[in-house]
């Protein structure tokens, strides 16, 4: 086993007001602690040339348009954030929307998909599929290239990128590009050695992961549904190329690689992994500086996706 990285134990040493254990709390006080807190260990928000809100049907989206993104067909990211199903909003990862929005010259566009446990699964996936093809449709009004679309998400929000890729390829939501998954959640079994191994002290704890699954997933049979667990489904050829980044003191590390190296070796994938950093550390820049080698990391394979972005 590596070593943590100082910037990991920085950021578990974080100093902020106490928090209950998302395990011991009900889903309505998760989310007020993960929305007073998120910002402190983020970077300061980069400008950008332009923020939005719209809707999609009753779906609310934010979208950041790049200082260098044309007015028109311009690349486009779908980011899908991560909080394990139940917690989290475009907000709470806004900073890495805006960042990779400007060093792209794209726009990012993010829903604030329904959450569990008062809307369970497959709801989260729905709201998704459902901006993909809101995207497409509105790519004019946009100003984007609705041939040019990446999908990407964190954690749960990997996962739910992981499913839309899957939905792509099999043609019942529009087709995408790429897919960038950030240490994402592929196994809702949660028997992996990362269970056991990182189990607690290293931020997000196997406790956590199960109160998130069993809000997500009410009904057990769901836990094999590929589109709960995508490292289930039959095949993976055909989908689109895949960017994944895992972090090695975490949780979800063993799951992620398994997925990275099926990808590998059933359709076309790069993963990254930072060996001695925990769950989550894109997001915690203030502490981690390794999470801009991150966000760098992933525009650089956004724009290997893209021919055009290459020219």
């Amino acid at each position: 086993m590596t070593q943590l990285d100082g910037s990991a134990r920085l950021a578990l040493e974080w100093p902020g007001d106490p928090q209950e254990p998302v395990e011991s709390c009900t889903p309505a006080l998760a989310r007020r602690q993960y929305l007073n807190s998120f910002a402190d260990i983020q970077w300061p928000l980069e400008d950008v040339a332009e923020v939005r809100e719209r809707y999609a049907g009753a779906i609310r989206l934010k979208i950041w348009r790049g200082r260098s993104a044309p007015r028109q067909a311009a690349p486009a990211m779908l980011y899908l954030h991560g909080g394990g199903f139940v917690i989290g909003a475009p907000e709470t990862h806004e900073d890495i929307c805006r960042s990779l929005a400007n060093m792209a010259g794209a726009v990012v566009v993010s829903p604030d998909y329904r959450l569990a446990p008062e809307h369970p699964f497959p709801a989260a996936i729905e709201d998704c599929a459902a901006t993909l093809v809101w995207m497409t449709d509105q790519a004019d009004a946009l100003g984007v290239d609705p041939l040019r679309i990446v999908v990407a998400g964190d954690s749960a929000g990997g996962n739910l990128a992981a499913v839309i890729a899957l939905l792509a390829r099999d043609g019942q939501v529009p087709d995408i590009i790429g897919q960038v998954l950030l240490y994402p959640v592929t196994d809702q079994l949660q028997v992996a050695d990362g269970y056991s191994h990182y189990a607690s002290g290293f931020g997000l704890t196997a406790a956590a992961m199960k109160w998130f699954r069993d809000h997500y997933l009410p009904q057990a049979g769901s836990m094999v549904d590929w589109r709960a667990s995508p490292l289930s489904a039959a095949s993976l050829t055909g989908v689109a190329p895949a960017f994944v980044i895992l972090a090695g003191h975490d949780v979800l590390f063993d799951e992620g690689a398994a997925y990275a190296e099926r990808l590998r070796s059933e359709a076309q994938a790069i993963s990254r992994t930072w060996p001695g950093q925990i769950h989550g550390f894109v997001s915690k820049r203030r502490a981690i500086p390794e999470a801009q080698e991150a966000i760098e990391a992933i525009a650089m394979a956004w724009r290997g996706m893209d021919p055009a972005l290459t020219r």
